[in-house]
């Protein structure tokens, strides 16, 4: 597997916390510490455009290309919904005044990942909120969509993942194996498999097929996983740590294949927060707070 960075862009005043796509392959927004949410093209390197300023700083975005709107959560101030199509805030709900850890788009709602414990349940079309659920005494942190579309993860801050019936939302089960608060889920695109990671640097697989037994525990960088995303082709996933490192997995036998870091690849410089594996020619963004993204070209996939 070769790998090759791209770009660099720059832009952003503070640490940046979430890159997620937009309804192209090539565009993509991004948001952080310094509130602003720019909008990025692959394209066309460098070139981000200023779309909206947050009053406060932002963990977590969500898109909804049905509506072509953007959902932010400012942390402490609740949610902005913004029409990407003219740039301007179309509503504002002051649903909590804690951290918006994530926020997932799925059937008219919205999933939503609360610093106080809460995960709470947002109707879109009217933009209300249809359920509180009060889940930890800790953070809720991280939510993971089943591919379909009948279950979600949710991992929190007491080191646990709950697992949930989407149609009705309540609770099937509670797995309380890793050692530390759980800041990522992912469901691989064929949804055999459940990933979780966190404070605890442990990468733990679950068997979605089977009640989510765990099927392998790999202790995988020196320091936090901040998050980890599957190739569009479900072949690999990658991982993203406080260790600066960013780490690439073949799914098949969860083997590492690459590491990228400053010393081998001029990788990020302080903590990578945030992953995006795009379909656009197969490229990798990743963001840090060493308020930079970058933008890595993954070739070739290998064939075992």
């Amino acid at each position: 597997m070769n790998i090759h960075k791209i770009d660099t862009f720059s832009g952003h005043r503070d640490s940046i916390y979430t890159i997620i796509q937009k309804h192209t392959d090539s565009q993509f927004y991004s948001a952080g510490g310094d509130g602003f949410i720019i909008l990025w093209d692959l394209t066309q390197p460098d070139l981000g455009k200023l779309i909206a300023r947050a009053g406060a700083s932002v963990y977590a975005l969500a898109y909804d290309p049905t509506r072509e709107q953007l959902w932010i959560g400012q942390n402490y101030e609740g949610i902005q919904l913004l029409d990407t199509k003219t740039n301007t805030i179309l509503k504002t709900a002051k649903i909590t005044s804690a951290s918006i850890f994530d926020i997932q788009l799925v059937n008219d709602k919205a999933l939503i990942a609360l610093g106080d414990g809460v995960l709470m349940v947002m109707d879109i079309p009217s933009f209300s909120v249809q359920k509180h659920i009060k889940l930890s005494s800790e953070s809720i942190r991280c939510i993971a969509v089943s591919p379909d579309q009948r279950e979600f993860a949710v991992g929190d801050s007491q080191n646990r993942v709950h697992i949930f019936d989407l149609q009705d939302y309540h609770l099937k089960q509670t797995i309380g194996e890793h050692g530390n608060s759980v800041f990522t889920l992912n469901y691989s695109p064929d949804g055999r498999y459940l990933l979780s990671s966190g404070r605890d640097a442990h990468i733990k697989i679950w068997d979605a097929t089977t009640d989510y037994q765990l099927i392998q525990d790999i202790p995988a960088h020196m320091y936090a996983i901040n998050h980890l995303t599957f190739s569009p082709d479900g072949a690999y996933f990658s991982t993203a740590s406080m260790d600066k490192s960013i780490k690439i997995w073949q799914t098949e036998g969860f083997r590492l294949k690459k590491v990228i870091d400053r010393g081998r690849h001029a990788g990020h410089g302080t903590s990578v927060n945030k992953l995006l594996w795009s379909n656009y020619h197969n490229q990798l963004v990743s963001c840090s707070d060493d308020r930079t993204i970058s933008v890595w070209e993954v070739q070739p996939y290998e064939t075992y």
